[in-house]
């Protein structure tokens, strides 16, 4: 007989929750358990809820219903201590979720973007998380752009994500300091709304706070704008990878329905919060887009707008047609955006070794 496909508890909030257990004929308070039993205890299977009655949980598994939880098919530990995983979801799809303690890629500057975990010295980790299996934005310098893009994931298989890393790091349910960047697989603004309810679950039920996550686009701008007046919103990155249109074409196709000039008109237009900066982010292709002219046509383009640049050295991968620029390239591009009075980084590569860096996913079970 073919197996029934089961009913996905993760990814449904609390309303819809409430409506589940009523219809069940159990008080709604039951929704509560479920909820926190999910969400804040990351619960990987309805059998660990053991706030709900057992027979409960009996009659919600013989109806077909499951937590959700992906499942690790393969797990790569870099030298730097970054573990890129591959996660699996109950239609056999799988995706690539990162894990990098102490942080994210980093930045390394004149320091004065250092957080205050970093002045205080507390420990902390960041997640990238994906939002998609697979990529259709199709930037010429990133791995994942040659699988195209298969499905968006649902709001579950999002938090899915967070939590199953959560859980196989052991990071205490109290007390943990991670971050978020959904940066890995897939353009988040092109699976707006499922992103939209995920950070809603993982605000209100996991209890990570909106301040500790970062959302990059390669530039949607309707969705820039959306985004602007949302009542949870995580900080914004967007991907500029280039000076011109001429060049960003080439490189970002998607610029030719979005040029620089609508998507740096919805950067200007952006409701910043007290103290919050836009995020750019540039990888650097040796010989390509690492001039220093087109340093200074970067510092034109932003000026005016409070916002900082991260500067990335590309993270090569195989059919790959770039290069990675030279130290002296990329500091000498750093220095023409300071000169400008850009605050300008250049990221810390992570987990390069195991093919789990910026651009380098690409749902790869083995190196």
């Amino acid at each position: 007989m073919p197996q029934t496909k089961p009913h996905i508890l993760l990814g449904l909030d609390f309303q819809e929750l409430t409506d589940l257990v009523r219809a069940a004929g159990q008080p709604s308070y039951r929704a509560r358990q479920l909820f926190e039993g999910l969400y804040r205890q990351r619960a990987a299977g309805l059998e660990q809820v053991t706030t709900l009655p057992e027979g409960l949980r009996r009659e919600l598994a013989a109806r077909g219903f499951a937590a959700g939880t992906p499942q690790t098919q393969g797990k790569f530990a870099s030298a730097d201590g970054t573990v890129r995983y591959l996660l699996r979801f109950p239609d056999t799809e799988t995706v690539e979720t990162v894990w990098m303690p102490e942080g994210d890629e980093g930045e390394t500057g004149d320091g004065s973007e250092a957080g205050d975990e970093e002045r205080k010295g507390w420990r902390r980790a960041t997640i990238c998380v994906s939002s998609q299996v697979g990529c259709a934005v199709n930037c010429r310098f990133c791995m994942t752009a040659l699988l195209g893009v298969k499905r968006n994931l649902a709001a579950g298989e999002i938090v899915g994500q967070i939590l199953a890393v959560l859980n196989d790091q052991r990071v205490p349910l109290e007390g943990e300091r991670v971050n978020l960047v959904f940066m890995g697989m897939g353009e988040p603004f092109l699976n707006y709304e499922n992103f939209i309810k995920g950070v809603r679950l993982l605000v209100e039920g996991v209890g990570i706070a909106e301040s500790r996550m970062t959302v990059s686009t390669a530039g949607i701008v309707p969705r820039i704008r959306d985004f602007g007046h949302e009542p949870l919103r995580p900080k914004l990155a967007i991907s500029l990878n280039a000076s011109n249109d001429e060049l960003r074409d080439h490189l970002m196709p998607i610029n030719r329905k979005w040029n620089l000039e609508a998507l740096l008109a919805a950067a200007r237009e952006f409701p910043l919060r007290k103290r919050e900066r836009l995020t750019f982010e540039y990888v650097l292709l040796d010989g390509i887009n690492d001039f220093p002219q087109h340093a200074h046509e970067v510092a034109k383009l932003l000026q005016g707008i409070r916002a900082k640049v991260n500067l990335i050295a590309l993270n090569p991968g195989p059919e790959i047609a770039f290069s990675t620029p030279s130290d002296e390239r990329v500091h000498a591009f750093q220095q023409v955006l300071i000169d400008a009075g850009i605050p300008a980084f250049i990221r810390r590569p992570r987990g390069r070794d195991i093919y789990a860096a910026c651009g380098q996913l690409k749902k790869v079970s083995s190196f």
